[in-house]
Formats: structure tokens, sequence, C-alpha cells
């Protein structure tokens, strides 16, 4: 009488065995997707600027920065109400041995999304001095303060006499191009997301500086870089 009943719990657990051991790899495996994606979306970002006409001081120095975090996607609200926030990834530049692997952050704030009258979809940020650099990698830091930030130069042959540690640009939906103040935004690291990446826990000091991780899906975003430094 029983028989049937225990025919369909054998059934039944054989099934959640499958769905356990077929599943689980595929999830696993699909974890860096949304972090490719990025890196994908901050290549074509990089680019976008370097191409754009009013970008020429920026396109021309560049290669002079100690880093680039780029933010491919900067939406209102998405930070927390009434502010703005997106991720994105930053690298940095060795003399000898060229731009690193990207590490992964988060950049937010209440205020910028106002001071430059509306709403940005990418945003570049040129890191400029060591200070600037060790600033970013810690776990968070507030821009300004002893951390200086200024609006990047923007226009067809521009020219900059401004000394600050940063330098940010930005592009809006409409497609222009303007510098912006981000001051008093907040850059964090976004651990989980470098650890999904690299497939191993690593602090942005070992992915930016002394470079003890890699990973193929860095080497477009990479070579644009390098490439780009080189028709210089």
């Amino acid at each position: 009488m029983n028989h049937p009943f225990k025919e369909r719990i054998g059934i039944f657990l054989l099934i959640i065995c499958f769905v356990s051991v077929t599943l689980v790899p595929v999830m696993t495996a699909a974890e860096p997707v949304a972090q490719q994606g990025l890196v994908d979306k901050s290549r074509v970002t990089f680019l976008k600027f370097l191409k754009n006409p009013d970008m020429e001081w920026f396109r021309d120095n560049y290669h002079t920065a100690k880093g680039l975090l780029i933010v491919p996607s900067l939406i209102k609200g998405a930070f927390f109400l009434g502010g703005s926030g997106g991720s994105g990834v930053l690298v940095v530049r060795d003399p000898e041995k060229g731009w690193s692997q990207p590490a992964f952050y988060t950049l937010g704030s209440m205020t910028f999304g106002i001071q430059f009258g509306g709403e940005a979809s990418s945003v570049i940020m040129m890191l400029r001095t060591q200070k600037a650099i060790d600033k970013v990698l810690g776990s968070s830091f507030k821009l300004g303060g002893d951390t200086s930030i200024a609006a990047g130069p923007i226009g067809m042959g521009v020219k900059s006499n401004v000394v600050a540690d940063i330098f940010s640009f930005t592009s809006t939906k409409g497609g222009a191009f303007a510098g912006v103040s981000l001051e008093g935004a907040v850059v964090a690291v976004r651990d989980k997301w470098n650890k999904a990446f690299f497939g191993k826990a690593v602090k942005p000091r070992d992915i930016l500086i002394n470079r003890t991780v890699s990973s193929s899906g860095a080497d477009s975003l990479i070579t644009s870089l390098n490439n780009s430094e080189k028709k210089k």
C-alpha cells in the first residue's frame, strides 16, 4: 500500500540531488558575469572619452595619471535616496609595466548629481598623485579634504593650471562632456566583486600595486589603455 508513496519520495529526492549537482556549478561559473560586464563597459567608456573632440586635454594627459577610476553608469538614486551612485573599476599605471588589472569600487554621493545640473551617465576620475593612490587603496574614503579634487579641463586647445590630486570628468546621457566636481563623494572597495573576478579574496593593493593576481577577462581593457598610450 505504501510502495507508490515511497517511490514518489525516492523520485523527488533524486530530482533534488540532480538539481543540486547540475545547478550549483552553473551558478558558480556565472558569478563573474556581472564583473566581466562592468570591465567591458569600462573599456567602452574609456574609448568614448578618448575619442570625443572636447576631451583633448584628457586625451593628451591621461597617460601621465597614476590611476583612473572608470564608472560607466552613474544612476540618480542608486546610492541612497536623493543621491547618485554606481560601480566602476580602478586601474593603476606603472611607468615600466603599464596599466594594471582592474579593482572594483563604488562611487556614491548625496550631492554631485545636483552640482552639475543633471544626471551623469559615466564618470572618469584621473588620479594624479601618489596621495590619491594611497587613499583609494584603503577600504573607503571621502573625496576632498586633504585629497583635493577638481573638475577636469574640457574643450579644444584648453590648458589647465589647476593643481589637484584628482581630476574628474563626466559625460551625460545626451552625449555632452564636462568637468565635474565630485567633492564629498565616497569611494569604496567592492571586496566581493574582486573575489568573484579573481577567484579568491584579494586586496586592492595586491591587484593594483603588487599585481599578484590576474584575469584574462581584463585583457581587452588593459590592451586598450596601453595601446592608446603608445599612439601618443
